[in-house]
């Protein structure tokens, strides 16, 4: 979907948004008990049809409407499931993008949030919608929804975020392939705590007994066109899950080596922010795991995820080609341009 009504999204995240503060004025918060990953296994054998939940935490019917949720720019609800578990439902452009970006988070080591998408459902005893009227009708039907579970553990640090600049891992390999992740899938919207006042942050932390888990909390920008050039070309060509648009961006993935550091042709929201000091070394140790993923489950992923079949065929076949721009530079070859 195109984003041409920045405005009025802008304007929407500014208003439901919350105030967002540093990690640093959290005193309990230190390099030591900070963690930005965790080794994720034999990745061959990940099953990303249901991600960090797995199949035990699925989302399971029938679901009772909590109460509209008017946090963000998109669409959400509260709902609780028959196994008493609070979930959010987003709606809209945003939903299959935010699940598959989790999806691929998680396999690659980093933490997410638990989240499930539903092609179709009812939940009871919906009333007074007012964004989410447009995806429920009035006998609580809906279509399309991301389920993100809720949970005390680990907790949710509300109001508290990090930049890509400043945080305890900068200059590791982890940060970077983070960043090179959000590249992999043209997730333009990388906005961080200096964001946090204006249009909100996308960057989070949960509680984990005496660690904190630094991660991104939403991936609903990905897997589409990150942008033309110029400022008001970035923001009115931008899309948010289009096949096509994701695989014409492809052949400009990597650019080439220079001066030691990767150059991608990646924008963002700040593009600077994420795209620069990658070295090929990040791409090979990130190689380690995203590099394994099959064919198979990278389409296991999307369709899980609300892919039609055409759309998994293209994503998937994207996807295998950026894995490999990635792997030319790593190993100091030329890129290849399939």
């Amino acid at each position: 979907m195109r984003v041409f009504a920045i405005l009025a999204v802008v304007c929407a995240a500014a208003a439901a948004g919350e105030q967002s503060r540093d990690y640093t004025t959290v005193y309990e918060i230190r390099r030591a008990n900070s963690v930005l990953w965790r080794d994720p296994g034999d990745v061959a054998r990940l099953d990303l049809r249901y991600g960090a939940g797995g199949r035990a935490l699925a989302p399971r019917p029938p679901f009772q409407f909590v109460k509209e949720d008017s946090s963000g720019s998109t669409p959400k609800v509260r709902v609780r499931d028959e196994a008493g578990r609070e979930w959010v439902v987003k709606f809209g452009h945003e939903a299959r993008p935010d699940t598959f970006g989790s999806r691929m988070a998680w396999a690659a080591g980093y933490f997410t949030e638990i989240n499930y998408y539903l092609t179709d459902g009812t939940i009871r005893g919906t009333h007074e919608l007012k964004r989410a009227r447009k995806y429920i009708d009035d006998t609580g039907r809906f279509t399309g929804g991301r389920f993100q579970l809720r949970t005390k553990d680990p907790e949710y640090l509300a109001g508290v975020s990090w930049s890509w600049e400043e945080n305890p891992f900068v200059g590791t390999p982890q940060l970077n392939g983070l960043k090179i992740l959000m590249m992999l899938l043209s997730n333009w919207d990388d906005k961080d705590i200096r964001d946090a006042h204006r249009r909100g942050t996308n960057n989070a932390i949960f509680r984990d007994g005496g660690r904190y888990l630094f991660f991104v909390d939403d991936w609903g920008g990905s897997m589409g066109h990150w942008g033309s050039m110029g400022r008001w070309g970035q923001y009115l060509t931008r899309s948010k899950w289009d096949a096509a648009d994701f695989y014409r961006d492809t052949r400009g993935f990597v650019r080439g080596v220079k001066d030691g550091e990767i150059e991608f042709g990646y924008k963002g929201t700040h593009t600077d922010r994420v795209r620069e000091g990658i070295r090929p070394s990040d791409a090979r140790w990130l190689l380690q795991y995203v590099g394994r993923l099959s064919d198979g489950q990278l389409r296991a992923g999307l369709l899980a995820s609300g892919a039609s079949m055409d759309e998994a065929e293209v994503y998937t076949k994207a996807l295998r080609m950026r894995i490999v721009q990635l792997g030319d530079v790593a190993r100091g070859a030329a890129v290849a341009r399939r």
